[in-house]
């Protein structure tokens, strides 16, 4: 006759087979996407929470795992033939301020283009207002998404919006959507235009991207 199973064997086994059992769901938890606990991975935004922007999110620095960009973007973006953002502004005139620095520790990543008050700032490309944002920094701002929202271009220290537009706006090239302007903290005798472009995340949101030098595409 076959020996009865102690009780303690019995147990461990029974112990053993629970185990295999949470194992073998932890793995198909995993193969089918559902998420690690809290104490295992970072702590993200409630799913459909809306974003904060900070105060200023044109000198925000890049998003933590912003993609690093394989193939130079400025190629790409040379083959558009951006148009000049100011009126009357000639490609010899444009000065390459990318790299100085601003408030003695964080580097421009745009171009200042002088001009008098009041001239046209022109869209370089076709797309559509992502947003109309007032900061402390740049005053009144435009965010504009190129056709296939890849970039955004970064329009600030406007004195004033174009006349009726607004947020989801389609624009074409060469059309005006402000003018140059002192606002946010532009000197009041200095009116200019600071000009930026930077790829966006894969999000998409228009206060994200990485910074590309706008001097070598305009010029």
């Amino acid at each position: 006759m076959r020996a009865a199973m102690t009780r303690p064997a019995a147990g461990w086994l029974i112990g053993a087979a629970a185990t295999g059992f949470l194992a073998g769901i932890l793995v198909m938890a995993v193969a089918s996407g559902v998420p690690a606990p809290v104490s295992d991975r970072r702590l993200i935004a409630a799913p459909g929470a809306a974003p904060v922007a900070p105060a200023d999110p044109s000198t925000a620095a890049p998003m933590v795992g912003t993609p690093t960009i394989g193939a130079d973007p400025r190629e790409d973006l040379r083959k558009r033939h951006l148009e000049l953002p100011v009126q009357g502004l000639k490609r010899h005139d444009l000065r390459d301020t990318y790299d100085e620095m601003r408030g003695g520790t964080r580097r421009h990543e745009a171009l200042d283009i002088l001009a008098p008050r009041d001239t046209p700032v022109l869209a370089v490309e076709d797309g559509r207002v992502a947003k109309l944002f007032f900061s402390n920094a740049g005053g009144m701002t435009i965010y504009q998404f190129d056709p296939t929202s890849t970039y955004a271009y970064y329009y600030a220290h406007l004195e004033r919006y174009a006349d009726g537009l607004k947020d989801g706006d389609r624009v074409e090239r060469g059309q005006v959507i402000g003018y140059v302007g002192t606002s946010g903290n532009a000197p009041r005798d200095t009116p200019h235009l600071h000009f930026a472009i930077f790829k966006l995340t894969d999000e998409k949101r228009w206060w994200r991207g990485t910074a590309i030098d706008p001097y070598p595409v305009l010029k």
